[in-house]
């Protein structure tokens, strides 16, 4: 059989696995744990495969000493690809076992039974401890062992306890930012004061003089300084700060007409679907939209942090990077080194489901460890820094048209969305993408953002909707100045292009004066697509819902990335003084389910975060710097107002896994806008959807 891509390129077993003495296996994947609960069902699809105990088996945290390079842990994949790689390594390491257990017992492998760690025949007993000094893993994978069929599979679809939460629920150090090293010093940045700006001058002599500080590090605009203790280090860059002399300008669009600034072009331009022939004849009526959203921050609970420690002329890494290989090839590429001379290893931080400042933290530790060798230095963001130096989520503006028949069903679409590049991580488009490499003395400028290829896509995903529709043209217009840096955020284009095709598809049922569900299921073909449609009206009551005042009822439904987890969602909004979300229903279909808890906490997670979005978020800027550089100039949803999600799974045990952790967003944001356009009679287009824009879309209808 065809080895699964992520093994196929780390075919050797001993970089997957390693088999102790005492029987414990220790797993190395090249995916991280960012709180979806990835390491828990990656360690349950190796204890099914080796048939070992859960308790047995030990996650090795990614790392770039040890491990399978897997790139980036994104796009809802680590189960479907480094599930599928560690299941077939497991399956082969198994074999192994097998074989010399079969040799020790002098039996055929086909007779040796194993379960729970011990391998069985003719009424002896071999472990898997007992038989590791004879196994060499030193060896690549042949795709010659079948992995074991659903119906054997014990662990796998079953609610096995997370291993990082209990850390996390008792508060035991667990992240990055907890480490403490021998010798550890502590280190803050002076970041210009805008995108723009280049440092002119700066009387580095005050601060470091003061008491506690190590170095102060300038190259170029970048700005910096070492400490013994955090409280000394803030004091010294605020000193700094104040002695610090930039020369800025305004490079940042106008907020308040971002549409302009979008399809202003220049664009890199993707036809990214023509399909099917367009019968103007049965064309009894044209309806067409602009839908939109604003810039998105991640919001992260803590800023991001790094650690690095230079020894003669190697670094050592400790970051909370979705990529940690990619990271040590765009450190090794702005320094002018080796690969081989810098080390980086994963440990946990704030998640964020995207491309935060993490990656751009470890860096900055980087260059300022480099002034105190042999000294870990730790360096944290502020909060400031974190909502407006991360990469954002872009903005978005969308035109939907679309031709329909006499019964008001869709006989030709088309869609044209302008959008910057989803993807900016390191390394991308061969450049290192980190923050601080524009600021030093020698800058690496960074290119244009870019998306990944159809048809997973970027800015372009999810933008070809899931219908039978007769016919399609699908557009998309890659904006190549970028003012504002943007890169991978939760769904990337997903999010805005579903919340656009979903809301147009209830204006159409509207003008048709039929069904939002029934519309929707008259041209879905996909019978999974169907399928979580009708478990999630099931789910909310869609057909006895009642008519209370001020209150309503949306759908949102997308196939994620079109070739993923399909997911459909309806929400219930009541609209008096504020818009508040009561409820989301939720039907997911993820194909073969590794651990139900871990998708329903991805789904409601996800599901609370995209009501966030919808409601309140919004990245705010002048003509020259972030605005929104704290939480009540950047408010988040609070706890008071968190719906009530109801998820159900809709389980495939016999289909490939799909991932959950992104699938959600688009539906949820769609089923909000329709919810509140039900409720008010009138249509907010752009996100967020703001007591604001209500009263403006209110104003435009009378």
């Amino acid at each position: 059989m065809t080895l699964p891509p992520d093994l196929a390129a780390n075919p050797r077993l001993s970089t997957w696995l390693r088999v102790a003495a005492d029987g414990v296996v220790t797993v190395r994947v090249g995916k991280v744990e960012l709180g979806q609960g990835i390491v828990t069902a990656l360690a349950q699809i190796a204890a099914d495969e080796l048939d070992v105990e859960f308790a047995d088996v030990r996650m090795e945290p990614a790392g770039t000493a040890a491990g399978p390079d897997e790139g980036f842990t994104a796009g809802s994949l680590s189960v479907s690809t480094s599930g599928a790689a560690l299941r077939q390594a497991c399956a082969e390491v198994r074999a192994l076992f097998a074989a010399a257990a079969a040799d020790e017992l002098g039996v055929e492998p086909a007779d040796v039974a194993v379960h729970e760690g011990t391998f069985a025949a003719a009424g002896r007993e071999l472990t898997y401890g007992a038989l590791a000094a004879r196994v060499d893993l030193d060896r690549e994978a042949t795709g010659d062992v079948e992995p074991k069929a659903a119906d054997r599979l014990l662990l796998v679809g079953t609610d096995v306890a997370r291993l990082d939460l209990p850390d996390k629920v008792t508060g035991r150090p667990r992240f990055v930012h907890d480490l403490r090293l021998p010798g550890q010093l502590f280190g803050r940045v002076v970041r210009p004061p805008s995108p723009a700006a280049t440092l002119l001058d700066v009387d580095t002599g005050a601060v470091e003089a003061r008491t506690g500080v190590r170095a102060v590090v300038r190259d170029g605009s970048f700005l910096g300084v070492v400490a013994d203790d955090e409280p000394a280090a803030d004091e010294a860059a605020e000193a700094l700060r104040g002695n610090a002399q930039w020369k800025t300008e305004q490079s940042l669009p106008d907020e308040a007409d971002l549409p302009a600034f979008l399809r202003g072009g220049p664009t890199d331009d993707t036809v990214v679907e023509e399909s099917g022939t367009p019968e103007p004849g049965r064309v009894a009526r044209t309806l067409k939209a602009r839908y939109g959203k604003q810039f998105l921050a991640h919001g992260s609970m803590a800023p991001s942090c790094g650690v690095a420690r230079w020894d003669d002329d190697a670094v050592t890494v400790w970051t909370h990077s979705q990529g940690v290989h990619p990271l040590r090839r765009a450190i090794a590429s702005v320094l002018g080194m080796g690969v081989d001379a810098v080390t980086v290893r994963h440990v946990e931080g704030a998640g964020c489901y995207g491309h935060n400042g993490a990656d751009d933290a470890a860096f900055d530790a980087v260059l300022l460890a480099r002034a105190v060798p042999g000294r870990p230095v730790l360096l944290r963001w502020s909060r400031a820094d974190e909502l407006s130096w991360s990469p954002f989520g872009s903005a978005m503006s969308m035109d939907v048209e679309a031709g329909v028949d006499a019964s008001g069903d869709v006989v030709t679409w088309s869609y044209e969305l302008w959008s910057h590049g989803y993807t900016s991580r390191p390394g991308y488009a061969g450049n290192p993408g980190l923050l601080a490499a524009r600021h030093l003395e020698r800058p690496v400028e960074p290119a244009p953002p870019v998306d990944p290829a159809l048809p997973s896509g970027g800015s372009h995903r999810n933008a070809v909707p899931g219908y039978a529709f007769p016919h399609l043209s699908v557009h998309a217009h890659r904006v190549l100045h970028t003012p504002l840096r943007t890169s991978a955020m939760r769904s990337l284009g997903a999010y805005g292009n579903v919340f656009a095709i979903e809301s147009f598809l209830d204006e159409l049922a509207e003008a048709a004066g039929r069904d939002p569900l029934e519309y929707r299921l008259a041209q879905l073909t996909d019978p999974r697509g169907r399928a979580v449609l009708e478990s999630a009206a099931d789910l909310a009551g869609w057909s006895t819902r009642g008519d209370e005042e001020n209150v309503g009822h949306g759908i949102g439904y997308a196939r994620y990335k079109s070739l993923s987890a399909y997911c459909a969602v309806i929400a219930e909004v009541e609209t008096v003084s504020e818009i508040r979300v009561r409820r989301l229903a939720v039907a997911v279909d993820v194909g073969r389910v590794v651990n139900p808890d871990g998708v329903h906490n991805q789904i409601e997670g996800g599901a609370v975060q995209a009501t966030s979005w919808t409601l309140k978020e919004s990245v705010r800027f002048d003509r020259e710097r972030v605005t929104s550089t704290d939480w009540a100039s950047y408010p988040i949803l609070r706890f008071s107002e968190v719906p009530a999600v109801d998820v159900r799974v809709v389980s495939r045990p016999d289909e490939p896994s799909l991932g959950s952790g992104e699938a959600v967003q688009g539906p949820a944001a769609a089923a909000i806008g329709n919810a509140v356009a039900d409720a008010l009679g009138v249509r907010v287009r752009d996100l967020p959807i703001t007591p604001e824009r209500v009263v403006a879309a209110i104003e435009r209808s009378s």
